[in-house]
């Protein structure tokens, strides 16, 4: 047996009197091999190194498991074995496409959550967009699929992206829902990691797992060169829209694709992932896998179908399996005609002679202009008055100007004067928000701590002039009434949102600009939203109910549209095309799903170009209504915005039970123990590692489900690399096993001046249990095992060996991972079968009395290296019927990468030959080009080959031994 089959992944090497488990294992150039290795033993668990077999020979040992050292149980009731063996099976990682523990996450799953992991799963790479609809849950989705890779060993190493206002959101729900400890790098985040590590330590390499703004890292180019140094298992980008390569974000764009060629997974979240434009949305495609898309401008649906990157669903597709989830929204028209006042400024502005580039003209640029400052007045006087100021002081550069500009100036400052005469009582707008936000039959009551109201408008004039004003009016303090607008710190946006959902707050009023239209929950003490004014996209409506109107409201939305009715022909008609964006909106949330269909150009600032076109052109709202509409001919065809955004394109992979079934049903599963539940298991380790002495102070409630446990110092060092916020007061842990009372914990914690909960969830993916877990492994020798005397269970003479087999892929994955029972009688080994099925015969849930029989142990000891080489035969089968079965997939894969590569260099051929280009620069850019394309496939290929590709010397470790005893 040659040196590197001896350093086999999954194999465990002592190395400088620490135990590791090998993960991968490479040529070096010195002639020796390079180990990649993870610490097993107390003072390295969890450390990742890297060792030169040529430098460490002397302290380097290779543990044989026909070496493994037998030690007879002799503690009450096998209970130091239960324990041990507990922890082993605890270790299994599954190499099948099911759910294994996302399932028992702090939240009830619906069949549709499971999706994209279900779909992510089936496929080699777990790269996918959930490109599900506002408020539907996509950060659930998205941590039940990192859940599921934590689960198979691929998640050690998390960044997430996400916006500057949703990043304590993002990090809460990860870690209330599913216990994953994101280090938060705001400001103060980021001030905080230059302060604790040293200046030239990779920040990415210190915490594992992080969650950023990928707009702190387009400005931070400190933290942009550690970015590039660094590789995670998981990155989730979140809005990833706005990382979509299109004018004005390039540098977003660039970022995102270099961190998606330093990952294994990638997860998208965006509710609007198309702009319209085909390279827009290919660029996301190309991200996740850089081989679907060969010509980013022209390409169809079944590019990339059938990869399984993409999963799409609306309300109206999941509604059967949430009925009690969603509410049905009301929805309230409120129509009010102006005041003279406001009609005296809609004629002035129309009376307004705009000029462009110097002179007056009917056409389209002048009306432009008007259109933007009519955009303002229809928000409020105070926005429109910003607006007219500065126009005039555009002009005042150019002074003295035309003749036609002196004109215009005069008519503006007419205008001026007529905006100023709309105060609070001639705004009509204004008034009936007054009387409705008064009124009994609204029922909002400024008093009630838990019944908060959220106020939209486009323009930041307009939520400052409500500010000042609704304070007067409502008699509200200056507390009780907040801006949530673009312009703040992401500390400050944080905190808003913050306090928004806490009920001791003195918030009542939070006024949006639109920033806050994208992603964040504001439905957790507010089911009233009222549109100030209309917005001028579809997709804009679609954001902004989001924010009460999803997944987890308990009240009824109630949505508020204030409608300003002009006697004015042109305004009335302007304002007439608004309210029908509002209507195809409700339209959409009832029948269609997706907003953006109408207009088909899948981006709010398109949409309001669009609108503003029409307003320009004063077309009929009949025939704006009319002109946008879904084309049924459309979705039958192969254009790729109605098949992308249409429930029928839906990828084929994706699996949703019925309404009337459990998603545990059928595509879960849970791992075999020997344990009732997480706190039995809990509860008899800790009384096991105090038998002697006491090591940790803990009580359990079993009526309550909960342990209150004081951290040991062991357990406090773990945390050091943990987020503090997560870090209970002087290391009081208060646990339970109860989602219900924790989810009453998480709600209550809102109100909590921390706003996290003071009571943990006790589940396996905690660090209370694995740490817990590591410290009965430790208990059992290293590189032995415990024998187990039973009496009456096995015949005499008979001994049987609990053996595990691990077989990984050259990414140190585990792909065959097996438990066998070798029985033997006597000095041979009899039959072998499978270890699960023979623990469950055993039955060892339940505790049993160990009489210390006498044993045999130099009989065992015989047994070690048949038993070794019995299972060995049985991995070779396994590695057999694994190579037989995927080999030929493999060949086909790669035949499969080879003709997408050449219809990309075909493409590239196709283009440069019809570029009018000197040759010289096409022979630079085919160069340039082709060097991408390949460095992409040849990329994909070794990673599809170290993927299914298994290494050929299987990792074994006997667990335990169970014997009759001496007779």
């Amino acid at each position: 047996m040659d040196n590197q089959a001896r350093f086999a992944p999954g194999g465990r090497v002592e190395i400088r009197d620490c135990e590791w488990i090998i993960r991968q294992v490479d040529s070096a150039s010195d002639g020796g091999y390079i180990l990649k290795v993870e610490g097993l033993s107390e003072l390295v668990s969890g450390k990742s190194a890297q060792f030169l077999t040529s430098l460490e020979d002397q302290t380097l040992k290779m543990l044989d498991p026909a070496e493994t050292l037998l030690e007879q149980d002799s503690t009450a009731q096998f209970e130091k074995s239960r324990l041990y063996i507990e922890t082993q099976l605890r270790q299994i990682i599954p190499a099948d496409d099911r759910i294994h523990l996302a399932q028992h996450a702090a939240m009830d799953p619906v069949p549709y959550q499971l999706d994209p992991a279900l779909q992510a799963l089936k496929q080699p790479r777990q790269r996918i967009l959930i490109a599900d609809a506002v408020g539907l849950g996509k950060t659930l989705e998205a941590g039940i699929l990192v859940t599921e890779l934590m689960r198979r060993g691929r998640g050690k190493r998390i960044l997430v992206l996400t916006l500057k206002s949703m990043m304590t959101q993002f990090q809460k729900e990860f870690w209330n829902r599913f216990t994953i400890p994101l280090t938060r790098l705001d400001s103060i985040g980021l001030q905080r990691v230059r302060n604790n590590i040293p200046g030239n330590h990779n920040p990415f390499y210190y915490y594992d797992k992080t969650i950023i703004s990928i707009d702190t890292l387009k400005q931070d180019n400190e933290f942009r060169r550690h970015l590039e140094q660094a590789y995670w298992d998981i990155i989730v980008i979140d809005e990833a829209h706005n990382v979509a390569k299109r004018s004005g974000n390039s540098l977003r764009y660039k970022l995102a694709l270099l961190l998606s060629h330093r990952t294994d997974a990638l997860i998208m979240l965006s509710a609007t992932p198309h702009d319209g434009n085909s390279e827009s949305f290919a660029s996301l495609m190309n991200m996740l896998d850089p081989t679907a898309i060969s010509d980013p401008a022209d390409y169809v649906k079944d590019d990339f179908r059938d990869k399984g990157l993409v999963v799409r669903r609306f309300k109206k597709d999941i509604k059967d399996q949430v009925a009690s989830e969603f509410k049905e929204r009301v929805v309230t028209d409120i129509r009010l005609p102006a005041t003279p006042a406001e009609e005296g400024a809609y004629q002035a502005l129309l009376d307004v002679p705009f000029t462009y580039g110097g002179e007056h003209s009917a056409e389209k640029n002048g009306h432009l202009v008007r259109i933007g400052l009519q955009k303002a007045m229809f928000s409020s006087p105070a926005a429109a008055l910003v607006s007219t100021r500065n126009r005039l002081k555009k002009l005042a550069q150019h002074e003295p100007g035309s003749a036609d500009e002196q004109v215009e100036v005069q008519a503006l400052q007419s205008l001026q004067l007529a905006l100023q005469n709309i105060d609070a009582t001639q705004f009509a707008k204004y008034q009936q928000l007054l009387h409705t936000l008064k009124s009994t039959e609204f029922g909002w009551n400024k008093k009630q701590t838990d019944d908060r109201l959220v106020i939209f408008s486009e323009r930041i004039e307009t939520i400052r002039w409500l500010q000042s004003q609704l304070m007067v009016d409502l008699k509200l303090k200056d507390t009780a009434v907040t801006l949530l607008h673009g312009g703040l710190s992401d500390i400050d946006q944080q905190q808003i949102v913050e306090d928004f959902g806490k009920t001791e707050t003195p918030l009542r009023v939070l006024l949006c600009s639109d920033v806050a239209s994208e992603g964040i929950n504001l439905h957790y003490l507010s089911h009233r939203l009222v549109h100030f004014d209309l917005p001028w996209s579809l997709m804009v409506f679609q954001q902004r109910n989001g924010r009460v109107d999803r997944y987890g409201q308990s009240q009824v939305p109630h949505i508020l549209y204030l409608l300003t009715e002009s006697q004015n022909a042109t305004i009335q008609g302007d304002l007439r095309i608004l309210e029908i964006l509002k209507d195809k909106d409700q339209q959409a949330y009832k029948n269609i799903g997706d907003p953006a269909t109408f207009m088909g150009v899948y981006d709010s600032q398109a949409e309001e170009k669009l609108t503003e076109s029409a307003m320009v052109a004063h077309q009929p709202a009949e025939s704006f209504d009319a002109e946008y509409q879904p084309s049924v001919e459309s979705n039958e065809g192969e254009d790729l915005l109605s098949a992308f955004f249409t429930p029928s394109s839906a990828p084929a992979e994706t699996v949703t039970a019925s309404a009337d079934s459990h998603p545990t049903d059928k595509h879960c599963t849970d791992g075999y123990s020997l344990f009732a539940n997480d706190l039995s298991f809990v509860k008899q380790a800790l009384a096991a590692l105090n038998r002697d002495k006491l090591v940790v102070d803990y009580r359990v409630n079993e009526a309550a489900n909960t342990l209150s446990l004081t951290a040991s110092e062991d357990l406090r060092y773990r945390f050091k690399y943990l987020p503090i916020e997560i870090r209970p007061d002087n290391f009081q842990f208060e646990l339970t096993t109860d989602r219900v009372r924790f989810d009453a914990e998480v709600r209550r914690s809102r109100q909590d001046d921390s706003a996290w909960p003071k009571l943990h969830y006790l589940w396996p993916q905690h660090p209370v249990i694995d740490w817990l877990s590591n410290r009965i492994t430790a208990e059992v020798a290293r590189h032995s095992a415990p024998v187990l005397a039973l009496s009456g269970t096995l015949a005499p003479g008979e001994h049987v060996f609990l053996v595990s087999g691990l077989i990984p892929n050259r990414k140190a994955h585990p792909v065959i991972w097996h438990w066998h029972a070798v029985h033997c009688v006597g000095a041979q080994v009899v039959r072998v079968e499978a270890g699960i099925d023979f623990l469950k015969q055993l039955d060892l849930t339940q505790p049993r009395a160990n009489a210390n029989l006498p044993i045999d142990l130099a009989a065992l000891y015989a047994l070690r290296k048949p038993v070794v080489s019995a299972v060995q035969q049985q991995m070779a089968h396994a590695q057999q019927a694994f190579t037989a079965e995927f080999a030929p997939q493999l060949v086909a894969r790669e035949a499969e990468l080879e003709r997408l590569k050449a219809n990309q260099l075909a493409q590239l051929d196709l283009q440069l030959s019809s570029s009018a280009q000197e040759a010289q620069f096409k022979d630079a850019r085919r160069e340039k080009r082709s060097t991408e394309i390949n460095a992409a496939f040849n990329d994909y290929r070794r990673w599809v080959r170290d993927t299914m590709t298994i290494e050929p010397v299987p990792y074994i470790q006997i667990i335990a031994a169970f014997t009759s005893g001496q007779h």
